[in-house]
């Protein structure tokens, strides 16, 4: 079984804001059993996946972590389209292309707005460096490919930005992570406008939710790889 399916288990059952105690009744098992199901340290029979998917209201392939999204449903092309004109002049590859770059412009946007909403002047300034930095690392990946592109726009020669954008982004991180801890480790109770579940996402960005569950999906897949 995906090793996703315990968290998401337990994340459910939180969601929902029912005890474990209360959940194992509703599921036909006992709070110790559903306890090892949600840890990990026991698998569940099909049988339970099936009712645990209609109690709390999501897809079997929701639960077992093989889609992001809670009905099951992954994002297509067509619910991520283009303006008309990109669409007319696109193949294969150009599709492949639109739809990631729909994903990452959509996971972006919550992104940025979420970030807005802290009215952290340093977070943000740390937040939006370290995206800068990866836009500049990948960006003169592909400037290399052809040969006859002049190096002259560059002040950093391509030996070394490589490396030294690659501790810069490590810098702004733990600058961005120090700045989220200092200054809202005591504001926990003025913190609604960044709750952040399954749930508030769909509410917020019924436009923009499902490409960022793909996103982290995406991530996570190719972190556990």
């Amino acid at each position: 079984m995906d090793s996703s399916f315990p968290r998401i288990l337990s994340l459910l059952r939180k969601e929902k804001g029912i005890s474990q105690k209360n959940a194992a009744k509703e599921l036909g098992v006992s709070q110790s059993l559903l306890s090892h199901y949600e840890k990990g340290i026991r698998e569940c029979g099909l049988l339970f996946v099936l009712k645990a998917a209609k109690y709390y209201d999501v897809s079997c392939d929701y639960l077992l972590g093989k889609s992001p999204e809670k009905k099951g449903t992954t994002i297509s092309i067509e619910e991520l389209k283009e303006e008309q004109n990109e669409e007319k002049k696109g193949n294969s590859n150009t599709f492949k292309v639109l739809y990631k770059k729909k994903i990452l412009f959509c996971s972006l946007n919550i992104l940025i707005d979420f970030l807005s909403k802290t009215k952290s002047n340093k977070l943000i300034e740390e937040i939006f460096s370290f995206l800068y930095l990866a836009v500049y690392r990948m960006f003169r990946i592909i400037f290399k490919i052809n040969k006859n592109n002049n190096n002259q726009m560059f002040s950093i020669d391509d030996l070394n930005s490589n490396q030294l954008a690659s501790a810069s982004m490590l810098k702004s991180e733990a600058k961005a992570n120090c700045s989220a801890f200092n200054e809202f480790k005591n504001k926990e109770e003025n913190l609604e406008n960044l709750l952040i579940n399954s749930k508030t996402l769909e509410k917020q960005y019924p436009q923009n939710y499902n490409a960022l569950l793909n996103l982290i999906k995406t991530c996570e897949t190719t972190i556990n790889s």
